[in-house]
């Protein structure tokens, strides 16, 4: 008999090659998306889910009793609850280093633009500001080098590690946060507030748990340069935004660009959307996003359930 598949939100892989999941001894069904209210008939029977974004709490695995396999089409698994899988026996898988190159690529392609102010030149441009300049450049936006500068990484992982490599090509000082809790300084790292402190570029890339919620809150951008910017690309939750968006209003922070925020889609009215903001960037969750990237984590997915299959499961979380 086949395993019963089921990918709960399909349409999150856009127009990526889906075939490497369509195993021999596979079932699969895909759904575009799965509401709240939808999950249960969705996921009914199935033995294992592949879930990108939809949440898996407890009461939904217990609602599941069929379910053997939890396979997150990401590497942030905050949308499983964890405890639940493990008491009902289930196993949890995520990708790893799929987007090694992505994330750290729509870093940098967010820095730019705010020390180079690429779109607004391009506008001015457009608008024929550069036609009726009087001399042949147009200053609009002062340009900073990223050179000599100090980037911060709050975590440490492969995105992280990648990220920093860039920006030592760039000729900058780098500084690895230790967790704020930390008792002990691992070696290479420097205490959480002295490096949140010297931080000229604030890069988070740790992952969104119990202990890193809102990290980023009024305390922790008090302690930032006034000319600082801060990237987030990991998960929306790390930052109080209504903090981050009163120290944008106020120019307490120079800038920030997001790839992500607490709630996703979000409403219209979320307190970061707002167009008068300045110099802030949002992006909607695109960095991991690139065609390699995507396709790269169907071939984790394909290899998880295989290895589960096998009752040898890879990647286990």
């Amino acid at each position: 008999m086949k395993t019963k598949v089921v990918f709960l939100d399909a349409a999150t892989m856009a127009d990526t090659d889906l075939t490497p999941l369509q195993l021999p001894d596979v079932a699969l069904t895909l759904y575009a998306q799965t509401s709240t209210e939808q999950l249960l008939t969705h996921a009914k029977d199935a033995q294992v889910l592949i879930s990108n974004k939809v949440p898996l709490d407890a009461d939904a695995i217990a609602a599941l009793p069929k379910l053997r396999c939890i396979l997150v089409a990401a590497t942030g698994v905050n949308i499983v609850d964890l405890v639940a899988a493990k008491t009902a026996g289930i196993v949890v898988c995520n990708a790893q280093g799929y987007a090694g190159t992505a994330v750290p690529q729509h870093v940098f392609a967010l820095v730019l633009q705010l020390t180079n102010h690429i779109h607004s030149y391009h506008q001015a441009v457009q608008q024929a500001h550069w036609s009726q300049s009087a001399q042949f450049c147009l200053h609009l936006h002062p340009i900073e080098e990223l050179a000599d500068k100090t980037m911060t990484l709050v975590g440490y992982g492969d995105l992280g590690q990648a990220t920093g490599r860039i920006a030592e090509a760039f000729g900058m000082k780098l500084l690895i946060a230790e967790r704020p809790d930390a008792t002990e300084l691992r070696p290479g790292r420097t205490a959480f507030e002295s490096a949140v402190r010297q931080a000229d570029l604030l890069s988070l890339h740790c992952p969104l748990t119990a202990a890193t919620e809102r990290l980023i809150n009024a305390k922790t951008l008090s302690w930032m340069k006034a000319t600082a910017l801060l990237i987030n690309t990991a998960r929306g939750g790390l930052i109080d935004e209504k903090a981050l968006a009163e120290a944008l209003t106020t120019g307490r922070l120079a800038g920030a660009a997001l790839d992500v925020l607490s709630t996703e889609p979000p409403p219209a009215e979320h307190p970061l959307l707002s167009p008068s903001i300045p110099n802030l960037l949002v992006t909607p969750h695109v960095a991991w996003a690139s065609r390699q990237a995507m396709q790269r984590l169907v071939g984790q997915l394909a290899e998880n359930l295989q290895a589960f299959m096998r009752q040898q499961p890879i990647r286990q979380v």
